[in-house]
């Protein structure tokens, strides 16, 4: 996990100081940090970084925290979870063009209410999409993360006994989410502290939701970062580099400040326990917090049926609600390149996922016969390739790949698409992976089977579901992945995303419904066969199912 973050790392620290002997430039040099300070579109971008990476994380946390502590165990709780589970699988972009094609003056909502509601015959002027405070590409991150949040909370749920807490907190007088955040919040948190800087690393330097839904004149800092990397002058490199290297600060600097918000929760929310208040504002807060996560789950299954009904849609004026005809012509005109594409990024994602599958079974079974206990540091060293900034060290990694003469295309790709996958494959499964009976590879033992063969017949076999699910997860985490694959392919490796992405600037509102319904299609199937593979191979052994 070390080797390609410090490797992309150190290519973007050489040019950030002027030197890049590909360009016939060497260093040291500060010209390239003058050029990134002259440019005059510098504080807005760091604005629009720094706003949205820490506005978004604290709405998502404070949704999701505020929903499991106003409604878990209830049948509203089981009916969310159902809704935003399985949106968790779908791709940003996609997520991204949904909503833009939901609240744009001439989106669908637009519609629905207009002229009857609102009078208007052509669409309002009004920037929301791509709007200058970057509002818009906050609630995309937004309504994106809010299912991730649950998933991580839900699993540390299950390690916190929150529900016993919560019923002394209530034979005391305390409501159900005042109790739970007095007695069961501190102890969740703590576990779920390094996906909270994970998704603020992630807002902060995210592209492709910028690039679809964020401003452009000027853009937030990471958009910025990919121009100057594909511009033909070389020399702009440096620049990009000295860019990437503000990136990274910026990161460091919010999740310092981050921290420092923890600590004053924590204190005062030391004095809140204390002070023994009851919570009478429970009923408001738990239904206001209900609102907000419903509302993130409908934003991306609306948008997902609007981008359906536009990749069907014929001549389709405002404000109709529906295209005067549905046709299959947009699929015809646009198959070629999608399923070229699609099949790229099958590729592409089956070889990460399936490599991560391999090293994170490796190395919970290294883990289970030699004894090994799982440290925080090893927690940290995991999620390490998601904390630090793709933009800070993809374009120094592109760079260095260049410099040693390394073909760029599809195999640096599925290596570039490992470092991403590998921690998310390794987080689903090492929790099953852990949880399985051991007394069922003593009695393997007992009667002859050696460790290899425990792990081959009895193991893996019971763990069917968990495998499936983590690989399920990989090959969703590799199919939505932008960055890595537009800089390490070297614009050579066109999957869906990327295409997808390139359709924004373009507004054919067809097709991007084409590509972002088989960019969803890709993440969701997967994960619908390791539901069905298991209740098929399973159906006669239910007790040997496992997780």
């Amino acid at each position: 996990m070390l080797g390609p973050v410090a490797a992309g790392l150190w290519g973007t620290v050489l040019p950030a100081f002027g030197h890049l002997p590909a360009a016939g430039l060497t260093g040291p040099s500060l010209d390239p940090f003058r050029d990134l300070f002259g440019w005059a579109g510098l504080p807005r971008a760091v604005f629009l970084s720094v706003s949205t990476g820490l506005l978004a994380t604290f709405f998502s946390l404070a949704i999701v925290t505020l929903v499991t502590a106003g409604w878990s165990g209830t049948r509203a709780f089981r009916v969310l979870e159902r809704l935003l589970s399985p949106l968790l699988s779908v791709p940003h972009a996609a997520a991204a063009f949904g909503l833009a094609f939901l609240i744009a003056p001439s989106g669908w909502l637009s519609r629905l209410v207009s002229p009857g509601l609102t009078g208007w015959e052509r669409p309002p002027d009004l920037l929301i999409v791509q709007d200058t405070w970057g509002l818009t590409m906050t609630a995309g991150l937004i309504v994106k993360e809010v299912p991730f949040l649950l998933l991580i909370m839900l699993a540390a749920l299950g390690q916190a006994d929150g529900r016993r807490s919560v019923v002394v907190a209530q034979a005391l007088g305390y409501g159900r989410l005042t109790g739970w955040l007095k007695t069961v919040f501190p102890r969740v948190y703590a576990q779920i502290r390094p996906p909270v800087y994970v998704v603020l690393a992630y807002s902060m330097s995210v592209v492709d939701v910028a690039v679809i839904l964020g401003p452009n004149t000027p853009p937030p800092l990471s958009v910025q970062i990919v121009k100057l990397m594909s511009d033909p002058d070389l020399s702009m490199r440096l620049e990009a580099a000295a860019g990437a290297l503000l990136q990274l600060a910026l990161v460091v600097a919010a999740l310092g400040l981050w921290r420092l918000g923890e600590v004053a929760v924590a204190r005062s929310g030391a004095r809140w326990i204390a002070a023994g208040g009851r919570g009478r504002l429970d009923g408001p807060v738990a239904a206001l917090a209900l609102v907000g996560g419903a509302g993130a789950a409908l934003a991306v299954l609306l948008g997902l049926a609007v981008l359906t009904v536009w990749s069907f849609a014929g001549f389709w004026g405002f404000p109709d609600a529906l295209p005067d005809s549905f046709t299959m012509k947009n699929w015809m005109r646009h198959s070629d390149g999608a399923v070229a594409a699609l099949g790229e990024t099958a590729l592409i994602a089956a070889v990460a996922a399936l490599l991560a599958l391999i090293l994170t079974i490796g190395c919970l079974e290294a883990e289970y016969r030699h004894g090994l206990k799982w440290s925080t540091r090893s927690v940290w060293l995991l999620y390490l390739p998601l904390l630090v900034p793709q933009t800070a060290f993809l374009p120094g990694l592109q760079t260095l790949m260049l410099g040693i003469g390394a073909d760029v295309g599809r195999l640096p790709v599925m290596m570039a698409h490992l470092v991403f996958v590998l921690p998310y494959v390794f987080l689903s499964l090492a929790d099953p992976y852990r949880a399985w009976d051991a007394r069922m590879g003593t009695i393997a033992r007992a009667l002859g089977a050696s460790p290899d063969r425990v792990l081959w017949r009895v193991r893996l076999p019971m763990l069917l579901r968990p495998i499936l699910t983590a690989l399920a997860v990989g090959l969703a985490v590799s199919v939505g992945q932008y960055l890595p694959t537009l800089l390490i392919g070297g614009g050579r490796v066109a999957t869906l995303t990327t295409e997808a992405v390139a359709l924004a600037s373009g507004g054919d509102r067809r097709a991007i419904g084409v590509y972002g319904l088989m960019q969803t299609g890709a993440a969701l199937v997967p994960f619908a066969l390791a539901l069905l593979i298991p209740a098929l191979v399973w159906r006669k052994r239910q007790g040997l199912r496992h997780g």
